[in-house]
């Protein structure tokens, strides 16, 4: 185990970070376990180092009630109990009852309450009164409703009746509440444009779409906590931990502990690939450090040696996996042993046996990825093999085990009972990926977007960050739903408020395996904000205002104005959504617990591992329109590594069933790459939309770098942020409101950079500015650019810290997973000097 770890606990990574958070947050007392349990993080007692809770007995701060919710923050999903003091939020603590969370918070958690309570909140619609688009000049005035959503109808349908309709697209972020993407796609099919995307191509789609593709169902696979079937532990009964690309100290937290919880009883041992030394490789048996955006050739290495050594389950094999025969010759033919994976990733080959025998010879072995997978243009190959591992060694539908490809969650596709009427025939989408939004601004390829509706940031998620700022400041008409006056806002023409969790009640985040929680409403709405799927039922009945072409009830009839109340409209999508009978509001606000899906009954436990040789899984399956008695949701009802009809469907795109190695043309070492071809197809993963199809395996030539010497990855900065929502509260912009790229001080040195000097770094595409942090813990070829950080943030400003652009100005837009749509942010060539004064 590295020196490393003893520097860092597992209760550090909950309490210590608590602890901060308590201590810097404004009006929030204590971050502690509702019920003073011994797990808790802050304890009313003193001695063995725990501090008083002075708050205790206080006339001023007990709460008048406490309320049940949960936190936005990451898919942790923790249950929080919420003091409440005159309509002010006085404390947010981890709430009880739960053995997954036992009580625990992170740093983020007491940040809910500064959403809330935050002057620099939107609190009424605007509407553009002048100035350049993108420009801090740009001026608006407050309107109402009404007017606003008037405002937006009219163009909208203006767009419809002059036969572009198809040019009208919106663009979902992963803070909205449960459903509401449901709400808009039905908006989208009555208006008739195909251009309703989602947050996954700038976040984990292809895990979903490969899991899918191997499994029958796109969701991670294994759950938290105890399985309801059999009474036994999942995950945290897994005897060996394989992470590729997954922070989850940091990203996840509280989830994360009860895994180490796990892994203390079980001494199972963890394995952390990732081209740096995190919190969570600090915490490992063994860290491993690739090449950025080869861990394609590390898994295919793994591969490799498995079935070149027979370590694979020959019984569950023969019996559950069909494409294995086709498997074994394409892996036999490849090349791809662990001495040619050390080649391109710079592994050593002894290690890459190792973690493969390790891995199939473990009783049960969890696999867990997460963006560092995603965010590769390979991306769907690199998962569509870790599926392969799991299926040969027998390491799928069973307790501790799995392919636990994060936020591939569900609630997602929630359903609504069928429009009454004949909707509009639509066009294809755009390829997928909404960062080609750009492309179709500016080049009208394959036809021009001129309306746009965000729930979010693109200029901050968006690759080549200039090109979408200038693609934004072209587009005819752009409506922005946020918190803040972020990046985007000054682009708009309409901007509408919209109400933080704490707000309202319903079912908002969710955990990674699934599982939700019911929340209540903590406070009255910020101003006239208003939570997003009231808009967009507002909007619907503002469109019935103003169509010529339809009756009022064509609008008002698929958006009934009870549905404003979610409760009643997650009745709805109970009474309709396969699998979900049994989640109901009632049912929820019992349990202490968040509850899975499927869960197809009141009775129904809900599932923990999916596929599960077990009753209770079939009996899910059933409710998901699986055949009786089949386990996997494919049409084989097998899992299907190879089948002429899949080679035949993927290859229209340029890939295959049996995936080769490719990487990005800007990791150094000119390894095959990838050219995108000047036309376009059905994208065979996502067939609503078109795609570039590609060729593989092209020669990469690696001239970028004689330039641009090091490879740039960008993350999320640390435990204190989630997107850029954390950065406009006091307690984020002061405890990481600077921004600091981790180079290897050897590295550092020779460049003439010291530690905390203000650097710049560049791309072909633009460059950024930053604060280097000597880390001895990264590759000497590698930098680590924090992400999320953006000009608009004043909070880190008024603190003594900068206005940062984006960390995507680096990133080229022209390389991305054609089948997902993922976005290619973790790998970018880059130079870094020192900032001029």
């Amino acid at each position: 185990m590295p020196d490393s770890n003893k520097q860092v606990s597992r209760r550090n990574l909950v309490q210590g970070a608590v602890l901060t958070s308590a201590a810097l947050a404004v009006n929030i007392p204590s971050a502690a376990a509702a019920d003073g349990s011994a797990s808790s993080t802050v304890r009313n007692t003193v001695g063995e180092g725990r501090l008083l809770n002075y708050t205790e007995g206080s006339a001023a701060m007990q709460p008048d009630r406490t309320v049940a919710s949960a936190c936005q923050f990451c898919n942790s999903n923790c249950a929080l109990s919420v003091g409440v003091k005159a309509e002010r939020i006085i404390s947010v603590k981890g709430a009880a009852g739960d053995p997954v969370q036992q009580g625990n918070i992170c740093v983020k958690a007491p940040m809910m309450a500064e959403l809330v309570h935050n002057p620099l909140r939107l609190k009424k619609p605007l509407i553009r009164t002048g100035g350049r688009k993108g420009s801090k000049d740009s001026a608006f005035r407050e309107a109402s409703w009404e007017e606003a959503l008037d405002v937006i109808a009219r163009r909208l349908l203006a767009l419809r009746d002059g036969g572009e309709a198809a040019a009208i697209a919106n663009r979902t972020n992963g803070r909205l509440p449960r459903g509401t993407g449901s709400l808009v796609g039905r908006l989208f099919a009555l208006l008739g444009s195909p251009n309703n995307t989602d947050v996954g191509p700038v976040c984990n789609d292809a895990g979903g779409n490969a899991l899918k593709a191997t499994f029958g169902m796109g969701n991670f696979t294994n759950g938290y906590g105890t399985d309801g079937a059999t009474g036994k532990d999942d995950l945290g009964s897994a005897g060996y931990f394989l992470f590729l690309g997954t922070n989850q100290a940091e990203t996840h937290p509280v989830t994360f502990e009860y895994l180490l919880r796990g892994r203390a009883r079980t001494k199972a041992k963890l394995v952390v690939v990732d081209p740096r030394e995190t919190p969570t490789g600090a915490l490992a048996d063994e860290w491993v450090a690739p090449k950025p955006h080869t861990d394609l050739a590390l898994v295919l290495g793994m591969l490799h040696h498995i079935l070149d050594k027979r370590l694979y389950d020959r019984e569950f094999v023969e019996r559950w996996v069909l494409g294995f025969p086709e498997l074994k010759a394409h892996m036999a033919a490849s090349g791809y042993t662990p001495d040619w994976a050390s080649s391109v990733t710079g592994v050593p080959a002894e290690t890459i046996r190792r973690i493969a025998r390790d891995y199939a010879g473990a009783e049960s072995a969890a696999i867990f990825c997460n963006a560092g997978i995603s965010h590769q243009l390979g991306a769907f190959d690199t998962y569509r093999v870790l599926t392969f591992l799991a299926a040969v060694t027998g390491n799928i539908g069973k307790l501790g085990a799995g392919c636990n490809f994060m936020h591939n969650t569900w609630p997602g596709d929630l359903h609504l009972p069928e429009l009454s009427v004949r909707t509009p025939k639509v066009t294809h989408a755009l390829p997928v990926g909404p960062d080609y939004f750009a492309e179709s601004i500016l080049t009208g390829k394959p036809y021009r977007l001129k309306a746009i509706i965000t729930q979010g940031n693109p200029l901050i998620s968006s690759a080549n960050t200039e090109r979408v700022k200038e693609a934004f400041g072209k587009l005819e008409f752009y409506v922005y739903t946020g918190l803040f006056m972020e990046e985007a806002a000054f682009y708009a023409d309409v901007i509408l408020p919209v109400s933080s969790a704490l707000e309202y009640h319903g079912v908002y985040m969710r955990r990674d395996d699934r599982a939700i929680r019911w929340q209540e409403a903590a406070v009255d709405r910020c101003g006239d904000a208003k939570p997003d799927w009231e808009i967009w039922i507002d909007l619907a009945h503002a469109l019935a205002r103003h169509d010529r072409r339809n009756a009022p009830a064509y609008w008002t009839d698929a958006f009934p104005v009870a549905w404003k109340d979610y409760p009643t409209l997650w009745a709805e999508f109970v009474k309709h959504t396969p699998g979900m009978g049994g989640m109901t509001r009632r049912r929820m606000q019992k349990r202490t617990e968040p509850l899975r899906w499927p869960c197809p009954t009141a009775e129904h436990p809900g599932v923990s591992a999916l596929y599960q040789d077990h009753p209770s899984w079939y009996e899910a399956a059933e409710s998901l329109g699986a055949a009786k008695g089949r386990r996997f949701l494919t049409p084989s009802g097998k899992i299907e590594i190879y089948t002429g009809e899949l080679d035949k469907q993927l290859a229209t795109a340029g890939h295959a069933a049996l995936p080769g190695f490719y990487t990005h043309p800007e990791v150094t070492g000119a390894h095959p790459t990838i050219a995108y071809e000047d036309r376009f197809v059905v994208s065979p993963i996502n067939p609503q939309a078109l795609t570039h199809p590609v060729k593989l395996g092209v020669k990469g030539d690696g001239a970028v770098h004689r330039d641009y010497p090091l490879m740039g990855m960008s993350g999320r900065p640390g435990v204190v942020h989630f997107a850029s929502v954390t950065h406009w509260t006091p307690s984020g912009a002061q405890l990481n409101g600077i921004r600091l790229l981790q180079i290897h001080p050897d590295t550092a040195r020779r460049l003439g950079i010291g530690d905390r000097d203000e650097v710049v770094v560049e791309s072909p595409r633009g460059s950024v500015r930053a604060t280097a942090l000597y880390w001895p813990g990264i590759r000497q070829d590698t930098v680590f650019l924090p992400n999320t950080f953006g000009p608009s943030q004043k909070l880190a400003q008024q603190l003594g810290g900068v206005r940062y652009e984006a960390a995507n100005t680096l990133t080229d837009d022209r390389y991305y997973d054609n089948l997902s749509g993922q976005q290619a942010y973790k790998c970018f060539a880059c130079r870094v000097s020192k900032a001029a004064d």
